[in-house]
């Protein structure tokens, strides 16, 4: 274990204890700063108008009498753009043989699906530029349609460029696969299809992009999780010196993975301020997000597992083919998931034998990319549902067949057969505690007497892996400017209160407020007087911001170092004024205490009023050093996995198909907990979108390409009335690669509810010839698994 200083029973011990959000009130009380509430002179609005075909040639565009419509200020079509925008392409170099169309910020000569932007209208104001857009005449010969992923492997490609629809392939082969499958004496075989969702955050897409001309400067309000990412993108594709671009990132109304991504629309809104030299704003409604924010989980997927008589899986063989759209997206690619997918495919489970393959394909929708719990959910529903499927098949019990299976707590470090490198989970231990929980004897007992009474309830179990604090292996290996590391800049004031600025930033899950507890129990003061400051490339120091549950194992970790440096200058200060020696004394309750005794010396107050304005008073040559800057990145392991397992009670109607959700559980092991309560919240809300996934979200296409649902009047998202009970238990096993010892906890609730879901679903009808292995599992779905529609 890890040697760590956070402990509850000394003052000023904020980790692991339970504080509320510093900014909560200022939310609640309709206090938010968002890109949408921003008002900048001269400021004018933007519209898009966008392709109605998902695939054709652009033959023709009349934007006469837009341009003519009284507040246009300019019509921009793809050459305008072209100009001085260069094209991106959104691969990564460790990606072997990863392809995918150039982009630019609007379409040169095809439209590649329905609702991809191809002219760009700024206005007076928004509903001007709406107005102005209905007048733009676009002529498109339509081109075939390519829907299905299946059918896109072996059409004709989409696009002259390239020369199939294969962005990318992959395959892992451990060995002994074959000999495996043919000696096994059970073997179980499952195809699952899990439907295309979206994200569906608070706050939709926004940017007001402002450039200066008289200093080539370019100001980005964007709603966006990595600032930083987007300085590097707007300063490289539009050619002006990254010094000379600030990006800052607000208040942010949630983000979960979909607002990393580079969009077309905000590169053409970047362009249109720098063509004009005014600030030009944008906003996604609704009904534009949904046929141009990132979807996920497009997955086609067969898979096959070996089991003994005993019970013990010995092998496990997987191929998932895995849609993204025309594009792949930029600059993180939208190979991840699948390559995801494929990597985490067994995690728990002690077997060596395995081997998978994987197609990611091109077809005539919008694009797919990372969006919360990248492939966790896929991988975690296949497995599971597999060891479902052997369970019902050898006759054992859910948890006593994982409880063979499990990898030993005792037994890490570990290598997975797929090559993820595990340094200490904690299966056994979660794989109890749930079954306590649960009070899984008496649920099944229940389960009996209810079913004589014709009441199908179903019990789910899931347990998962998750990857987190992703190290420069991950991104910067192929060749992406996206930072693994984080900076903090934390600095003591006259007063004795403490500002930090931090490259992490925060979309609404508490970042600032695990930052400031990590800062003020290290330095010892009142986590009241600790400021944190996020978002802005000018104000914070360079780093990686906010994806992949990094924000507590990396940027936390960031804030300690930081913290400890600056503890040791204002106690070496401290010693100076007072005679001793740093190592004698300690802070605590924002005074310098004497180290063994505890007892009062002076107030950090004054040590920083004399640094700052008696430093006369000081020995010559002292340098009072109350600012410190410092970086980390993570080394050791390439990832910090953490683990858990979780439970579903639901109860299916047979004659209707709907599913109720009763109750959830959730054990979870994150490493160090720093605020329970804002880890409890991250793993209600990730249940929630797991959930989500499970029982209602999905965009609809037809043959042609067109998103048949693209509204909330007919996309489902699960509401309060829908949600069970979640009750959340955790374990902690620090990484021993830092010494916060936080692994990351925002995309754990994500990874295992729908795998439990379904598995609960499965265990409801068993006995009635019905098995669900597409999601989500609307009632219709039900019905025809049930043979009754």
């Amino acid at each position: 274990m890890n040697a760590f200083a956070g402990s509850l029973d000394r003052p000023n011990s904020y980790i692991g204890r339970s504080v509320s959000r510093p900014n909560a009130k200022r939310l609640l009380e309709g206090k938010g700063r968002y890109v949408t509430d921003l008002v900048l002179p001269r400021m004018l609005h933007a519209a898009f108008v966008r392709s109605p075909y998902a695939h054709g040639r652009i033959t023709g565009i009349d934007i006469a009498d837009a341009l003519a419509h009284p507040g246009v200020r300019a019509v921009y079509t793809a050459k305008d753009l072209a100009a001085i925008c260069t094209p991106w392409t959104g691969t990564l170099d460790h990606f072997q043989k990863m392809k995918s169309l150039p982009q630019l910020p609007l379409p040169l000569t095809d439209v590649l699906w329905s609702g991809q932007p191809v002219v760009l209208i700024v206005a007076d104001s928004r509903a001007i530029a709406e107005d102005a857009a209905e007048l733009v005449m676009i002529d498109i010969d339509e081109k075939p349609v390519l829907a299905d992923p299946i059918e896109a492997m072996s059409a004709a490609p989409l696009s002259d460029d390239i020369d199939d629809n294969i962005c990318f392939s992959s395959r892992l082969d451990s060995g002994g696969v074959d000999d495996a499958f043919s000696t096994a004496p059970h073997r179980l075989e499952q195809s699952f299809i899990f439907g295309r969702h979206t994200a569906v955050t608070l706050e939709p897409r926004a940017i007001v992009a402002d450039y200066d001309r008289s200093e080539n400067r370019l100001t980005a309000h964007h709603a966006t999780q990595t600032p930083y990412q987007f300085q590097d993108v707007y300063s490289r594709h539009y050619g002006i010196p990254e010094a000379n671009v600030r990006v800052i990132a607000p208040d942010i109304g949630g983000s979960f993975g979909m607002k990393l991504h580079v969009y077309h629309e905000e590169m053409a809104v970047v362009g249109a301020s720098i063509l004009l030299g005014r600030p030009v704003k944008y906003v996604a409604d609704r009904m534009e997000s949904f046929v141009s924010d990132i979807h996920a989980r497009d997955h086609r997927i067969t898979a096959r597992l070996a089991v003994g008589r005993d019970g013990r899986i010995s092998a496990m063989e997987v191929d998932d083919v895995t849609a993204i759209g025309a594009f792949s997206s930029y600059p993180r690619t939208s190979a991840v998931e699948g390559n995801q997918v494929i990597r985490l495919m067994g995690a728990p489970y002690d077997f060596s034998s395995y081997r998978a393959n994987l197609s990611v394909v091109f077809q005539n929708k919008v694009q797919t990319s990372q969006y919360r719990a990248v492939g966790h959910p896929i991988a975690c529903a296949v497995t599971e549902c597999l060891v479902d499927a052997a369970a019902r098949e050898l006759g054992l019990d859910p948890f006593e067949i994982r409880a063979r299976n499990l990898i030993p707590d005792d037994s890490y470090p570990r290598r997975s057969p797929t090559g993820y490198q595990f340094e200490q989970l904690s299966h056994e231990v979660c794989l109890a505690r749930l079954r306590s929980m649960m009070n899984y004897e008496a649920l099944r007992a229940e389960q009996a007497e209810l079913r004589k009474n014709g009441i199908l309830r179903g019990i789910g179990i899931a347990l998962f892996v998750e990857i987190t604090n992703p190290s420069p292996a991950f991104y910067g290996v192929g060749g992406a400017r996206i930072s693994a590391q984080d900076g903090a800049f934390v600095k003591l004031t006259p007063s004795g209160e403490v500002h930090c600025s931090i490259s992490v930033t925060e979309q609404g899950q508490g970042t600032e407020t695990i930052i400031g507890q990590i800062i003020a129990d290290q330095l010892g003061i009142d986590r009241d007087k600790v400021r944190v400051m996020t978002g802005d490339t000018d104000t914070t120091p360079h780093g990686g911001a906010t994806w992949a549950c990094r924000g507590a194992g990396i940027g936390g970790e960031t804030a300690l170092q930081a913290t400890r440096k600056l503890k040791a200058n204002v106690l070496s200060i401290a010693a100076l004024i007072l005679q001793a020696q740093p190592g004698e004394l300690d802070i605590s309750n924002d005074w310098i205490v004497e180290a063994t005794t505890g007892q009062r010396r002076m107030s950090v107050a004054e040590v920083a009023r004399i640094a700052f304005f008696r430093s006369d008073t000081l020995p010559p040559g002292t340098h009072a050093q109350l600012s410190v800057v410092h970086h980390y990145a993570p080394q050791g392991y390439p990832f910090a996995f953490t683990n858990g397992a979780q439970g579903c009670l639901v109860e299916v109607d047979e004659e209707t198909g709907f599913v109720k959700i009763l109750k959830h559980w959730v054990v979870e092991d994150c490493g160090r907990i720093i605020n329970p309560l804002l880890v409890d919240e991250q793993v209600r809300g990730g249940v929630v979108q797991g959930l989500g996934a499970a029982f209602f979200e999905e965009c609809l296409y037809d043959s042609a390409g067109q998103l048949t649902n693209g509204s909330l009047a007919d996309y489902l998202v699960p509401m309060a009335c829908e949600m069970p009970d979640i009750e959340i238990s955790h374990v902690e096993t620090p990484t021993r690669d830092t010494e916060l010892g936080a692994k990351g906890c925002g995309e754990a609730g994500t990874a295992a509810a729908s795998a439990a879901a379904m598995n609960a679903v499965n265990d409801a009808l068993a006995g009635h010839g019905a098995v669900l292995t597409q999601i989500p599992m609307t009632p219709a779905r039900i019905l025809r698994a049930l043979g009754t529609i």
